[in-house]
């Protein structure tokens, strides 16, 4: 036998023991976030950070009657690691604006946390603010739920808004539609923004 064939089958061998080990790799080290929803969900939100989107209430609730038709902005406006800061803004039936609420979106050691920062025109904070709730389950990359936790229950019998006590928020996140929910037995609140169309960013929301 020459060398030739002998060095052939030599590197034919190693490619062989090789083969496996690599595909195994492969399946013990995933790329860092591929299996986890949550991290998705984040990653997504994070990449429409700094820009801004025009949307509508969709839902037809009359306790909402008064926002029916109004313009409506989502700005995805702080993006940090495991954190999002997304102001929402509706404009009044005179022109101006209510730049009153801005959804906070955190990564915490057992979930997602969405909480709403209420604030006054002046920068003082609502009676009510920073409610919300946790995610009880992983969810998925296009959308999260967040039953309302034991902190704002008792912030909102407090405040005599018992009803709250049972509402889960929804956040949706698709290419083309990023949604904002409030359910509860009774109670549907919706608004939707279209993805695709970026508009420009709105002021500060007050407060920030």
């Amino acid at each position: 036998m020459n060398h030739a064939a002998t060095a052939r089958r030599a590197v034919l061998r190693s490619a062989i023991l090789v083969a496996p080990l690599a595909l195994l790799a492969g399946c013990v080290a995933p790329r860092a976030g591929a299996s986890d929803p949550q991290a998705r969900f984040m990653a997504v939100l994070a990449g429409h950070c700094g820009k801004a989107y025009a949307g509508r209430m969709v839902s037809a609730d009359a306790a909402d009657a008064d926002m029916a038709g109004r313009a409506m902005v989502v700005h995805f406006r702080e993006c940090a690691e495991g954190r999002m800061a997304i102001p929402f803004h509706v404009q009044q039936a005179d022109g101006s604006w209510d730049r009153s609420r801005t959804w906070l979106i955190t990564r915490t050691d057992a979930g997602l946390r969405l909480k709403h920062d209420h604030r006054h025109e002046d920068g003082s904070h609502d009676a009510v603010t920073m409610y919300g709730g946790d995610t009880a389950d992983s969810g998925t990359a296009a959308a999260q739920d967040f039953p309302v936790d034991a902190e704002s229950i008792a912030m909102f019998r407090a405040a005599g808004l018992t009803a709250s006590v049972t509402n889960v928020w929804r956040v949706e996140a698709t290419p083309a539609t990023y949604a904002y929910q409030l359910s509860r037995e009774g109670r549907l609140f919706r608004v939707e923004f279209d993805l695709t169309r970026p508009v420009t960013p709105p002021p500060a929301p007050w407060g920030w």
